[in-house]
């Protein structure tokens, strides 16, 4: 006999880290001015501080599991003596003997030896909510969610699945101050939901990124799981080999992620990656597709907003710690099938000519179709049908060649219907080759990608079908 179903949200506990902050924990913004005055001493200083806090609820087998409440912080200080920045970071609470540690470990890693002058600090000046204090996660946000998730599951069809999952809503405050002046506030939501239903030994997944959680229509989630179980009655064998794939939304926001990684334009302009071109530069103005596709980010958005500066703990070859505070404007990445841009630092930008184009934390990719996944499957001969994809590892990064797996989402598309479940693969693709081989474009869509979900949430990708995907192992 089944356990009811019926979820609601316990009350919120608190945390460990909860009782070492109250009640004398100093706000961020106190604590981001004093690491300015610290480092008084050295050239420049940026301070970030990030508080985070976070309500979820977990499920399985129908029956609420856990639930509860958490709030972290991190934070970050960027000392700068002459050409030299040193990057110090914390996470936890932080009283003022460990934040005159941390100032000091940043000021003692910006001893380097670096030949380049360092770029200048973003200067600015106070924005109005910079006094505000943090976010706060609204636990009510869950109880709304729980209910309509109890719902979903009281709605199960026949034969009965079972459903299991993930369920998060969480609000992040950052603050940035610097000795160039400013200082600066910004809050970003995020919720998300990963749903897993089994049946007979069969299961099948579907993640959504949403800016509220209680918002999802988790019925219609449960419908389209619903329905992938409904395809697995039937078992086909598959072997290695080149195959038409249909890739559904969420398994081509994993590979798009993995391009937008490794759109440095430093690494580019040394030759190395996928993005090179023979015999020096950048591939900046080379076709990389045969379809109109669009690779574009926008911190405003509709429904993927996302800061609308830089804010960055780390220097890396896509990112500066000195560019923090950069504004960022819409960016087209690819447009129409070409290359357009790459991801650049102040100091890269420089070296190439090119203007900066900071990376920004939304990625959309549009092509110009409006047919729905469902539509695709139905103008099929025969095709794989991948909904999910996960551990993608690096083979070749000349390249961008990756290997990864397909899980809980693997199936065989035969006269316009989905007519087996496959066992799950293992192929090995490169995604900027793979655009290359995109023969139709779906309407792109808001989607959780399965590998890179815990990091990037507010994505949105159509679903696409590319001739030639390999197949290069089967599970037994």
């Amino acid at each position: 006999m089944r356990t009811a179903p019926a979820m609601r949200a316990a009350p919120a506990t608190r945390t460990a880290l909860d009782e070492q902050r109250a009640p004398a924990a100093r706000s961020p913004q106190e604590l981001a001015l004093t690491a300015l005055r610290l480092a008084a001493d050295c050239d420049d200083c940026v301070a970030i501080a990030e508080d985070s806090s976070t309500v979820h609820v977990r499920w399985a087998a129908d029956s609420l599991t856990t639930n509860g409440a958490a709030r972290s912080r991190r934070f970050t200080v960027v000392c700068v003596r002459g050409p030299s920045a040193g990057v110090a970071s914390h996470s936890g609470a932080l009283d003022d003997s460990s934040l005159e540690d941390l100032v000091a470990r940043a000021k003692q890693a910006a001893r380097g030896d670096c030949a380049e002058p360092a770029e200048s600090l973003i200067t600015g000046s106070a924005a109005e909510d910079w006094a505000l204090p943090p976010a706060e996660s609204d636990a009510g946000v869950l109880a709304r969610f729980a209910a309509k998730a109890g719902a979903a599951i009281e709605r199960a069809g026949s034969p009965r699945s079972s459903l299991s999952g993930y369920a998060e809503q969480q609000v992040s405050t950052t603050y940035l101050a610097s000795s160039s002046g400013l200082l600066l506030r910004h809050e970003q939501p995020r919720g998300l939901l990963d749903l897993v239903a089994t049946r007979a030994g069969a299961s099948a997944w579907r993640g959504v990124g949403t800016a509220c959680v209680a918002d999802l229509d988790v019925g219609s989630l449960r419908a389209q799981l619903d329905q992938q179980l409904g395809w697995t009655s039937r078992r086909a064998e598959l072997w290695p080999g080149k195959y038409e794939v249909l890739l559904a939304p969420a398994a081509v926001a994993d590979l798009m992620l993995q391009l937008y990684q490794a759109a440095g334009a430093g690494e580019a302009a040394g030759g190395q990656g996928p993005f090179s071109r023979s015999g020096g530069g950048a591939l900046l103005g080379q076709r990389l597709s045969p379809a109109a596709l669009t690779l574009r980010s926008d911190p405003a958005e509709p429904g993927l907003e996302c800061a609308p500066v830089l804010l960055t703990r780390a220097s890396t070859d896509r990112t500066s710690v000195l560019d923090n505070g950069l504004p960022l404007r819409p960016t087209s990445w690819i447009t129409d099938g070409v290359l357009t841009a790459l991801v650049q630092t102040r100091r890269t930008a420089r070296l190439t000519g090119q203007h900066p184009s900071a990376e920004i934390a939304n990625l959309v990719l549009e092509g110009g179709g409006d047919a729905a996944l469902a539509e695709l499957i139905a103008r099929t001969e025969r095709a794989l049908l991948v909904t999910s994809v996960w551990y993608l590892r690096d083979v070749d990064p000349q390249r961008l060649l990756v290997t990864g797996l397909t899980r809980d989402g693997g199936y065989l598309v035969e006269h316009g219907e989905v007519v087996a479940r496959l066992p799950d693969f293992r192929f090995n693709e490169s995604p900027v080759e793979l655009l290359g081989r995109v023969s139709e474009v779906g309407r792109s869509e808001p989607t959780l990608p399965r590998e890179w979900g815990e990091h990037v949430t507010r994505v949105a990708m159509p679903a696409l079908r590319v001739r030639d995907f390999d197949v290069s192992a089967v599970s037994r």
